[in-house]
């Protein structure tokens, strides 16, 4: 089974995390939820996503967003 590294990164000052699935050249775009945005790569493939105000959603129910299929 192959395995792929994931690349997590949090900011704590600006309370922010990212989550990189693959390496590539990409964009993000908003999603469904204004905190979360998806990083896709120009046919719209994932790459990733990042959530703004993490620490927010400490306490409250899962948060569950559409992302882009792909890859």
């Amino acid at each position: 089974m192959e395995r792929k590294t994931v690349t997590l990164w949090y900011d704590p000052e600006g309370d922010y995390l990212e989550v990189i699935f693959d390496q590539k050249p990409g964009y993000f775009r908003e999603t469904e939820n204004g905190q979360v945005m998806e990083k896709v790569d120009e046919t719209g493939n994932m790459l990733g996503f990042s959530v703004l105000n993490i620490s927010s959603f400490r306490g409250k129910e899962p948060l569950e967003v559409a992302l882009a299929s792909g890859q």
